[in-house]
């Protein structure tokens, strides 16, 4: 790892005045990714200005409905009842995150889903700021295979000891962006800060089709640009089966509205190995949608060549752990 280093008569490397005076490094484990999904545990890792280590926290949240697919996290519905509520921690949560830049692996999915908490519980997160460490990684030009969590580690010798447990993920992030930030600090860039505009208002009420594109989806009738995609360079493994893992090459299609905006999703299940289709034919490996009744002609084929259907937010915890191809 980097690692600062003062020689004998010399001055310590100085260290980038624009740069944040600390940091919140947190993952969220949830219910699903779609919006009304929530939070089942969340840990915070603390760090210094230079990314050292001040302390860590972690709980469990009683989502108050089914905690999606445990075979993903592993907290089944008895290890939650007792749990405390969101609001009943949102103070300490709240302490570890003020005042610093929240730092997560694809940023943009642990600050909505932890605004959306705050909002339900009639307060604001305390969050300004965040750093995403897979821009930070394309940033640094980092030789990584993909933007996985486990690759970001690989590549700085940090050991994964509970993939998908919040307070291990924390951890290994937390180690993983020590020697990023040092590397952009000697090399001059610039961290790809966004700002984060905290939910002041919210309702778990089914959202209109019309009104969804505030959230980041798509309506039925919204117009968006194709983009060319590369072609995927691993050959298709065939179809996806009920409880067992995504592989990479696998032909993914979708369907409908998304929480999560669509191109996000696309370019998580790119970055993944699989291989995003626009149509659907009877080589589509699975179907993607949140309504499995709404007729499309996409459902329908899916019917008719008997291609599994998933939702969005059993989507997104599969591609956590998307097994690699054969040979790979």
């Amino acid at each position: 790892m980097l690692e600062d280093r003062t020689i004998a008569g010399a001055s310590p490397t100085p260290w980038p005045t624009a740069y944040p005076q600390g940091y919140a490094v947190v993952d969220v484990e949830t219910t699903g990714l779609a919006r009304d999904d929530r939070i089942i545990s969340a840990a915070v890792y603390r760090l210094d200005a230079r990314g050292e280590v001040e302390d860590h926290w972690y709980t469990l949240v009683n989502p108050e409905r089914d905690p999606g697919p445990v075979w993903i996290h592993g907290l089944t519905s008895e290890a939650l009842e007792g749990a405390p509520l969101f609001a009943e921690i949102a103070e300490e949560f709240a302490v570890r995150l003020a005042d610093r830049v929240l730092v997560a692996h694809n940023a943009v999915f642990d600050w909505q889903m932890i605004a959306r908490e705050y909002a339900r519980a009639q307060r604001e997160a305390p969050v300004r700021q965040r750093l995403c460490t897979i821009a930070l990684s394309k940033e640094l030009g980092l030789p990584l295979p993909n933007h996985k969590l486990e690759s970001l580690a690989a590549h700085f010798g940090v050991v994964q000891q509970r993939a998908h447990h919040a307070l291990d993920d924390a951890r290994v992030l937390a180690e993983a962006f020590r020697p990023s930030l040092r590397a952009a600090a000697a090399g001059g860039v610039r961290l790809p800060l966004l700002e984060c505009r905290p939910l002041t208002e919210w309702s778990d009420r089914p959202v209109p089709r019309q009104q969804s594109g505030g959230y980041g989806g798509y309506g039925a009738s919204s117009w968006r640009p194709s983009r060319k995609r590369p072609a995927c360079p691993h050959p298709n493994p065939g179809r996806y089966e009920e409880g067992k893992r995504l592989k990479q090459g696998m032909r993914v299609a979708f369907s409908g509205d998304t929480s999560v905006e669509r191109e996000l999703l696309e370019d998580r299940a790119t970055e993944a190995g699989l291989h995003v289709a626009t149509s659907l034919s009877r080589l589509t490996s699975l179907l993607v949608t949140n309504d499995p009744d709404s007729g499309t002609s996409k459902v329908a084929r899916a019917r008719q060549f008997g291609t599994p259907v998933v939702d969005e937010a059993a989507f997104g915890q599969l591609l956590r752990d998307v097994e690699p191809a054969d040979g790979d």
